[in-house]
């Protein structure tokens, strides 16, 4: 993997949770009313040393974060220019129709925006490559209307983004449904739309699928009623006047693809969600507000010197015990952090109900492990190790690795990890191993329900 895929897979989902604050920063957007100045060239660009991206805010695009910009098509955006050798300046647009005004009218290189291309926009603008395929997915709210069929759709109150591909998905099913009616709302993304069907200020929206998942797991009242399209390519629209970017974006895109940059994104950004469950969120969401508030200062407080950030202390205390301190398992594992008697006693617990101790324990028996990952494991692998080690015991990560490596599998890798260790279980891997038998398959589980629980509580927007 590229030096650019390891330092996007070591970024935290903490973007999308910014993402989720939305601010439309309109006194940034590109003023789609100037004179179009001269168009650029690739070599000009690489003279002046920055690409001009034009953007919009939402949770899978861009937004500005506390160490800067931050997001999906911030990391991609970045990767390209970085093969250009340039810096990159993002401008944002508050919504589609200035976005693309403002490409238009030369004041930007490329838009990079989980833009469709779509047949009415490929006839007006020129696109790169696809990097990514979704499909337009109906959002209503659970207990409201919820259309399942395209006959049904019209008497509902559908609100869509202004400008987006869904108004053209929706012309084009109003051929054959004359009473199909929607409003608009101009906005970065369709993030405020999907808020508005929660808050039952509409009765469903349109949204692609991806960005539909990541909002079901802030908002678990909403369901997907049904596909209103297959699946559609996204891709960066271009400003074709710009002599030699084209070419390049092509070339760029088939080494993306080739050398697993594109995957590594996709892993970065939406790889930490499972199944959609609808009990098992709702219930978190529940406790989240419930139970969280009491304990959010002690994870705050005891993550301030550690490796890692308190989400994913909270995130792994709730696959514990779901935020309990009164839990306590048949073999004697109690409190928030589920520490057994040993692990207490070298950890310096004394009382493991109680939260702040438990939460501390747990937290240095975590970051000790996290030290005694092996150093060639890196990133956000790292973590993911240490957490399957928690769960299962360091010893039998070590057999984890000694067996992938005679599988000829990247013992350094999580992912090639989380195929090993359910093999600890089979008595063809287990008697040649130093450690023998574990059930293998709970740390995939266990590490796989963290990650999806930290990314849930970065989509509180808490």
């Amino acid at each position: 993997m590229t030096d650019i895929a390891r330092r996007i897979g070591s970024r935290r989902n903490r973007g999308l949770a910014a993402g989720l604050l939305l601010t439309l920063l309109a006194g940034c957007s590109p003023r789609s009313s100037m004179p179009a100045p001269e168009p650029d060239t690739l070599a000009l660009i690489r003279e002046r040393g920055e690409l001009i991206v034009l953007t919009l805010p939402g949770p899978t695009s861009y937004e500005d974060g506390s160490d800067g910009p931050e997001g999906y098509e911030v990391d991609l955006a970045r990767a390209f220019a970085d093969s250009l050798g340039v810096a990159v300046r993002f401008e944002t647009a508050d919504s589609i129709p200035r976005l693309l005004g403002a490409l238009e009218n030369g004041e930007g290189h490329i838009a990079a925006a989980g833009l469709t291309q779509t047949a009415e926009r490929a006839a007006r603008l020129a696109f790169a490559p696809a990097y990514k395929s979704v499909t337009e997915q109906l959002v209503c709210r659970r207990g409201g209307p919820t259309p399942t069929r395209r006959h049904s759709l019209p008497g509902t109150d559908i609100l869509v983004l202004e400008g987006s591909s869904y108004e053209e998905t929706l012309r084009s099913l109003q051929a054959g449904l004359p009473d199909l009616g929607w409003r608009t709302q101009p906005a970065g993304s369709a993030m405020p739309l999907l808020d508005a069907v929660e808050g039952g200020d509409a009765d469903c929206t349109v949204a692609d699928s991806h960005l539909a998942d990541f909002a079901r797991r802030r908002h678990p009242e909403l369901v997907v009623a049904q596909n209103l399209t297959g699946e559609q390519p996204l891709a960066w629209a271009v400003d074709p006047r710009v002599d030699g970017l084209p070419d390049a974006l092509t070339s760029w895109f088939a080494e993306a693809h080739a050398n697993g940059l594109l995957e590594a994104l996709d892993e970065t950004w939406f790889g930490q969600y499972g199944d959609y469950d609808y009990v098992d969120i709702a219930r978190f969401v529940r406790r989240v507000d419930d139970r969280l508030p009491r304990y959010r200062r002690i994870f705050e407080t005891v993550a301030e010197d550690l490796p890692f950030d308190w989400e994913l202390l909270a995130a792994q205390a709730y696959q514990e015990s779901h935020w309990d301190p009164d839990a306590v398992s048949a073999t004697g594992v109690r409190g928030l952090m589920m520490l057994t008697l040993s692990t207490a006693e070298r950890v310096g617990i004394e009382d493991r109900t109680d939260p702040r101790q438990s939460i501390r324990g747990g937290a240095a028996y975590l970051d000790d492990l996290y030290a005694r990952v092996p150093d060639g494991v890196t990133g956000e692998d790292r973590l993911w190790f240490a957490l399957a080690a928690y769960n299962v015991g360091m010893g039998h990560m070590y057999d984890a690795r000694r067996l992938a490596e005679r599988l000829g599998r990247d013992k350094n890798s999580w992912d090639d990890l989380a195929e090993t260790l359910p093999l600890l279980s089979d008595p063809q891997y287990y008697p040649t191993l130093r450690y023998g038998y574990a059930r293998g398959h709970e740390p995939v589980r266990y590490v796989a329900k963290i990650r999806e629980y930290r990314a849930m509580l970065a989509a509180q927007d808490l």
